[in-house]
């Protein structure tokens, strides 16, 4: 015999249930365009391959997904870090020695492929922090929690990397008035 009560609560549960995929599924939708900008531009600069960021986009989500099924900005960008963490050496390495008096680059404007290509330059410890900081705009202690540093470290490595892309660029400079 048909049992109506049974039928129809089996019935509203499988349409609860499908709602609330789709209600996860767009949340997660969100959380992806609201982060995959920032994400493919942190990948681009560290690889400078559109291929490649492409991947560490797409395993960055897939790391992000993995661990909390709506990650906030931080777990996407610990994803991230992770997934870079893999592909380059992002230890210290040796701090950039200090710049020389007649170095100075104010005289002279920058043009974007050419400190495109001095980033390109740098290591990739020093690339990351200075995107994060100079381009990205975090805070250093936003930076320290993502890496697990200390702030002081953090703080001085992007000083050394704003040190040597200053020396980069400044060589740049030299080559092309000679």
């Amino acid at each position: 015999m048909f049992n109506f009560e049974r039928e129809f609560s089996a019935e509203s549960n499988l349409v609860v249930s499908q709602a609330a995929k789709q209600s996860c599924e767009q949340r997660q939708r969100d959380v992806y365009e609201s982060h995959r900008h920032r994400t493919f531009s942190l990948a681009f600069y560290m690889t400078g391959n559109e291929i490649e960021a492409e991947e560490i986009l797409a395993a960055t989500f897939v790391r992000a997904f993995q661990q909390n099924e709506q990650p906030d900005a931080f777990a996407v960008d610990s994803a991230l870090i992770g997934e870079l963490s893999e592909r380059f050496p992002l230890q210290e390495e040796e701090p950039a020695a200090v710049i020389s008096q007649g170095l100075g680059l104010s005289h002279r404007n920058v043009r974007r492929p050419e400190l495109e290509a001095a980033i390109q330059n740098l290591p990739a410890n020093e690339r990351l922090l200075y995107l994060l900081r100079d381009v990205e705009g975090y805070s250093l202690e936003m930076i320290a929690r993502l890496l697990e540093l200390p702030e002081p470290q953090v703080q001085r490595a992007c000083f050394s990397a704003r040190i040597r892309l200053c020396q980069m660029l400044a060589e740049q400079a030299r080559i092309e008035a000679a």
